[in-house]
């Protein structure tokens, strides 16, 4: 079996690279949300907040969503694993690749996990055999939308055929939008607007990738069924996010001007990247968020990491071999010398 714990940004590991392995904005967290962390240090003596009750109303003002069908955890793994130990569902469907912590999750509270493998000839790309695959005997579904690591983008009208199937055959969907603000028009590709009419569905968002926050450890999600969230409170660790991380969160949502700068500079390095691999003759799938997957030679982050440089091996994703890569879109000077680098290795 793949060893699922090796994971991008492992910089502890390699403290002295340039690391494109990590999703993170590559801007750095916001000034405000770093000086409302270390204010928070003097709170740190006394409990945080269970019920996270203003970054609550933060984020329901953010996302135009009831207080009430919002809850928060300690990053979306959390959420993840709090979901799975809430259902306790016995058969699972997951695509094949998309991300380890689904099955981790799902591991750990014995369920069995049936993959839809998708194929490479069809670049990776999920459709109708997936929706097909939702059985009655299916308890829950995952599916994350762009898809990580592959980026590949589903329209809204596939996903909402996804939670149509699933509520037809009893099944839970848990949608991952966690990488749909890099997306050029993220609004097109939510369904934030269907969480009422599907009560089976769990939305999961986090601060991790948009405000750099890996380390602060901060997710949300959204549910409109009241029993499944409190079913999630009731057997996930008390007090799980941190008073830090609730009041990073709530500057986080304040940086507006942050998000739309920096964004966009991303979406323009992401097709300079694009481009530029492209003359590189790389093989390029979906890649429509903040990352680019693409099939290369193999043992080549070895070779990057001589370099100074590390990206993804996604070797470890099931579904996936040797040769698979990911690479998070940075700012222009560190792209051109991951560029630079790719030109040095012999491929």
């Amino acid at each position: 079996m793949a060893n699922l714990h090796i994971h991008g940004g492992d910089v502890y590991r390699y403290p002295h690279v340039l690391d494109f392995s990590a999703n993170c904005n590559p801007y750095g967290m916001p000034e405000g949300v770093k000086k409302a962390a270390k204010d928070a240090v003097e709170k740190a003596e006394c409990y945080p907040d269970v019920e996270c009750s203003r970054l609550r109303k933060a984020l329901a003002l953010e996302e135009e969503i009831p207080y009430e069908q919002i809850i928060c955890g300690n990053g979306a793994a959390d959420l993840i694993f709090g979901l799975a130990l809430a259902l306790k569902p016995k058969k699972a469907l997951l695509l094949a690749p998309s991300f380890a912590e689904y099955q981790q999750a799902l591991q750990a509270v014995g369920c069995e996990i049936r993959y839809h493998y998708l194929q490479k000839e069809e670049g990776f790309i999920p459709n109708q055999s997936f929706i097909d695959a939702i059985e009655k005997d299916t308890d829950v579904v995952f599916f994350c939308n762009p898809n990580n690591p592959t980026g590949v983008l589903k329209n809204l009208e596939y996903v909402q055929s996804i939670a149509e199937k699933c509520r037809q055959c009893g099944a839970f969907l848990v949608l991952d939008e966690c990488f749909t603000d890099f997306l050029e028009d993220p609004k097109s590709y939510t369904m934030k607007p269907f969480l009422k009419e599907y009560p089976g569905l769990f939305l999961v968002r986090a601060f991790t990738k948009k405000y750099a926050m890996a380390g602060l450890r901060l997710g949300y999600g959204f549910c409109s069924d009241s029993k499944i969230l409190a079913q999630m409170r009731a057997v996930m660790q008390p007090w799980n996010v941190s008073v830090i991380a609730q009041a990073a969160g709530e500057a986080a949502l304040k940086e507006r001007t942050y998000v739309e700068e920096t964004l966009g500079k991303i979406r323009k390095e992401r097709k300079f990247l694009l481009r530029e691999l492209e003359k590189r003759e790389f093989q390029i799938y979906g890649s429509e968020a903040n990352y680019i997957f693409f099939q290369g030679p193999e043992g080549l982050r070895e070779k990057c990491l001589e370099k100074g440089v590390s990206i993804r091996d996604c070797s470890n994703y099931e579904g996936l071999g040797n040769g698979y890569y990911r690479i998070a879109v940075r700012r222009e000077e560190e792209n051109e010398r991951l560029l630079k680098v790719f030109d040095e290795i012999e491929i």
